[in-house]
């Protein structure tokens, strides 16, 4: 990477956080309407996109399931949008813009267009084009972060919920990391993939959600909260697990820091995880974020007798 001038990246990033003061963001409603940033956002890509499903809105909006949820329910409450569930998947559904929310995507479509003409009427000195191209490019660069890329340049897509193949591959990944502690064999990754299969019909539900690490569509590192099997607003986090070749790259921080923005969003009180003795560089991890050993012993449930450990992480007040 070619190294830049600071009083470049300083110029820049000034006129980065005076775009969004003068497009309004730090108000409560932006574009003339009286939405909000992400409801505007939703609105235009609806707009542009019929039959956009939650999950590609939330994709396109950087927003977890749990905030478009509640960003779907209000739109659909003042009567901007409607969803009707996919004739090909019934677990996703279609979201597309009524009357009413067609009107408002209009409205801030000329908006948007005054604020950009008006704008440009006042530059000189160099033409149209190289703004628009010089926006994008900037625009395209931001989009590759540390939740995409490893430091080595390598490119690892950081998706939500289910993926075709999750519970072989997160079961088999178990298999191979914990198989030298509990002891190789089918027990463990039985115990594991039964689990995961019960699990993942319910990881739409808003107060669940998994992360995934993809290779070629293979998932190749997760992690994942249960916010359901465990009673008194607790949340369970289970089946973190990274390829060995991944660590290091700083994805295992990526992985969990989502976890735990989930937990604290929805307000659980605690998050508890089970894991095994002797996996140090885990645990020091988990420390670092607040978790305590608050229990070890003894366990057999793996085929094997082995030493377990439960930590507990309190809600930060």
């Amino acid at each position: 990477m070619t190294p830049q001038a600071p009083h470049l990246i300083e110029d820049i990033r000034a006129a980065s956080r005076k775009l969004v003061r003068e497009f309004g963001f730090l108000e409560k409603t932006i574009a003339g309407t009286d939405l909000s940033g992400s409801g505007v956002h939703a609105i235009i890509e609806i707009g542009l996109t019929p039959s956009l499903t939650a999950k590609e809105l939330g994709a396109r909006l950087k927003l977890e399931k749990s905030t478009i949820s509640r960003l779907l329910k209000s739109l659909e409450t003042r009567g901007e949008i409607v969803q009707t569930q996919s004739k090909t998947d019934g677990r996703a559904f279609q979201l597309h813009l009524t009357p009413k929310g067609k009107d408002t995507w209009m409205a801030i479509n000329r908006f948007g267009d005054n604020q950009a003409r008006t704008a440009l009427a006042n530059i000189t000195g160099v033409d149209t084009a190289t703004i628009a191209n010089a926006l994008t490019s900037y625009a395209q660069a931001l989009g590759s972060d540390a939740s995409k890329a490893a430091p080595d340049g390598t490119q690892y897509p950081v998706v939500e919920g289910y993926q075709t193949g999750m519970i072989g591959d997160i079961s088999a990944l178990h298999a191979r990391t914990h198989g030298p502690i509990v002891g190789m064999g089918p027990a463990f990754e039985r115990v594991v993939s039964q689990a995961m299969a019960e699990f993942m019909p319910r990881v739409y539900r808003p107060m669940n959600n998994s992360w995934s690490v993809l290779e070629n569509e293979a998932v190749i590192g997760s992690i994942t909260i249960d916010g359901e099997d465990l009673s008194n607003n607790i949340a369970h986090l289970r089946w973190f697990i990274l390829s060995e070749r991944l660590r290091g790259k700083g994805l295992g921080k990526v992985l969990l820091n989502k976890a735990l923005a989930h937990c604290d969003r929805l307000g659980f009180n605690e998050i508890h995880l089970w894991t095994l003795k002797g996996l140090d560089a885990a645990r020091a991890l988990y420390e670092k974020n607040g978790f305590d050993l608050a229990e070890e012993y003894l366990g057999d449930q793996w085929g094997h007798e082995v030493m377990e450990q439960k930590f507990i992480r309190k809600r930060p007040a």
